[in-house]
């Protein structure tokens, strides 16, 4: 069966993104152009533009046509990144600033603290009963003032209530989690990360300022310290475009 003509004429479009010949900024040609072009409709030339929307290629503005979306900057996330917080060095860093490459004036968090009561997912991951009481944290990570990172992260209120980890105005916090779990007598002795992928919520598209048809990588986290699990990350939630999860096993 022949290729449908909206998807060659978006197979040329993206050919001509990836190799630079439409490089990030710059306007594709307009639909006229493109049917013109390719001896077709105008709406099978919207077809083909859709097909690249959705790919997370272009955005169409109104008024201004349809643009090559800036490549984001790409980074890459090795297992052995929680050692800038558990072996700190001289300046201020955290695992986030470590990948960002980026030092502790660039970054910058926003957060939201409550109370909640542990759902049977998170009393599952937990290993405690449902019901029991969790302090939820909620942190939009930026660098140079960009969001790049959501993270929803969760610890037993009877290990926080009361401790500066429980306050806010303490963030962003030297180290992270790693180093606030040492500071109140528990240095996480293993991290178990599940890794997923999705498509975005509405609200985490337009926290992250995220383009159509983007998917995001999701990690679920647990820290432990000996058997004890003393912390939840549901989830991580990081642009799947702008990064490369990095494993190596030592056999």
């Amino acid at each position: 069966m022949p290729r449908p003509a909206y998807l060659k004429i978006a197979d040329e479009l993206r050919e001509g993104i990836r190799s630079g010949t439409h490089p990030p900024g710059t306007r594709l040609p307009t639909l006229v152009e493109l049917a013109a072009r390719h001896g077709v409709s105008q709406i099978v030339a919207r077809q083909a533009v859709a097909v690249l929307s959705a790919e997370g290629l272009v955005q169409t503005r109104r008024g201004g046509g349809t643009v090559v979306r800036a490549r984001p900057t790409v980074r890459r996330i090795a297992m052995d990144r929680y050692r800038v917080e558990t072996e700190p060095g001289d300046e201020p860093a955290t695992s986030f600033t470590h990948d960002q490459r980026i030092d502790w004036s660039q970054y910058r968090l926003e957060r939201r603290y409550r109370r909640v009561a542990a759902d049977r997912e998170l009393a599952a991951l937990f290993e405690l009963p449902a019901g029991t009481a969790l302090l939820r944290r909620r942190f939009v990570f930026f660098a140079r003032d960009e969001p790049q990172q959501i993270s929803v992260n969760y610890l037993p209120w009877d290990l926080v209530a009361g401790t500066p980890v429980a306050d806010p105005a303490r963030e962003p916090w030297p180290g992270g989690t790693p180093a606030q779990l040492a500071y109140l007598g528990h240095p996480p002795t293993r991290v178990e990360e599940a890794v997923r992928s999705r498509m975005p919520s509405r609200d985490e598209a337009e926290t992250l300022r995220m383009g159509a048809g983007v998917p995001v990588i999701t990690v679920t986290r647990r820290m432990m310290a000996g058997d004890r699990v003393l912390e939840v990350c549901r989830d991580i939630v990081i642009p799947a475009d702008r990064v490369v999860l990095d494993y190596a096993i030592d056999l």
